[in-house]
């Protein structure tokens, strides 16, 4: 069984924590349930902390800095990890995903933020935020271009999406905008480097109809489920709620078309959109 990753102090503020917590723990001699149990946290959870995969909170470095007598350190640099280009409710999970070895994702509406084109998320962002300034959607869109650069690596994480078919006929930003993000996603999946399913209307009611699921797998760490909903979103590491959306998401996929009939409504649809462009 491989041991334990060997973070980089100077990859992130949680990164950094996260070693050192390691790193002062096992110099205390205490194992992930010993000090899991003064913060009346699961052993599971102090490993989260240590591989980064979760984020720390003030009243658990405080808690923190108290029993490995750390002099304050977890508190003083507990505030960097509230530093974030990303929404509250998303940031954690966003983080976590730059950990993930596999990235499993079931979007309902929109095409999936790590897969979207500079076009497409313009057009979200400006749907999201219809009378905010040109420089707010500036940011928002490189933010999320710059999350985009975990597919840079050729081979992790693995990510495999399921799209219900409302993705693909929601015509954002118009169909040229449209046909050229669904060419993006047909290129990556051409490329070898998703696994994209089509989730199609005919597959009637699902286990998912409640709204975008995201569940992310991690070398030395339990897994996390992550829920979006409108404006919020629920990160949940508790193990039987996260197999319970793996089984979700195993329905998700049974119901699904395969990869290449996936991939050939996704081109038939972005050759409508493209061809529908060039008359207007």
């Amino acid at each position: 069984m491989p041991g334990p990753k060997k973070l980089d102090p100077s990859s992130s503020p949680r990164a950094l924590l996260g070693a050192e917590l390691r790193h002062r723990r096992e110099a205390a001699g205490l194992s992930q349930d010993d000090l899991g149990a003064p913060l009346f946290v699961s052993g599971s959870f102090i490993g989260q902390l240590e591989a980064g995969t979760r984020r720390m909170q003030l009243d658990q470095a405080q808690k923190l800095d108290e029993v490995l007598g750390t002099d304050g350190f977890f508190v003083r640099n507990c505030a960097a990890l509230k530093k974030s280009k990303y929404p509250d409710h998303f940031a954690e999970a966003a983080e976590a995903e730059r950990l993930a070895t596999t990235i499993r994702e079931y979007a309902p509406l929109l095409i999936p933020g790590l897969l979207q084109t500079e076009a497409y998320a313009r057009a979200v962002f400006r749907a999201y935020q219809p009378t905010a300034t040109e420089d707010v959607i500036d940011e928002l869109v490189a933010a999320r271009l710059e999350r985009a650069q975990l597919l840079s690596d050729p081979t992790t994480p693995l990510l495999w999406v399921v799209l219900d078919e409302a993705v693909l006929r929601r015509r954002v930003g118009g169909p040229g905008v449209m046909a050229e993000a669904l060419r993006h996603v047909t290129g990556l999946v051409r490329q070898h480097r998703i696994i994209a399913q089509v989730l199609p209307f005919s597959a009637g009611a699902h286990a998912a109809m409640g709204g975008g699921l995201k569940l992310m797998a991690f070398t030395d760490a339990p897994p996390l489920a992550y829920l979006d909903g409108l404006g919020s979103g629920q990160l949940l590491d508790e193990p039987s709620m996260v197999r319970m959306y793996e089984l979700t998401y195993d329905l998700l996929v049974a119901g699904a078309l395969s990869p290449g009939d996936s991939l050939a409504l996704i081109r038939s649809v972005a050759e409508d959109d493209s061809h529908e462009d060039q008359q207007l």
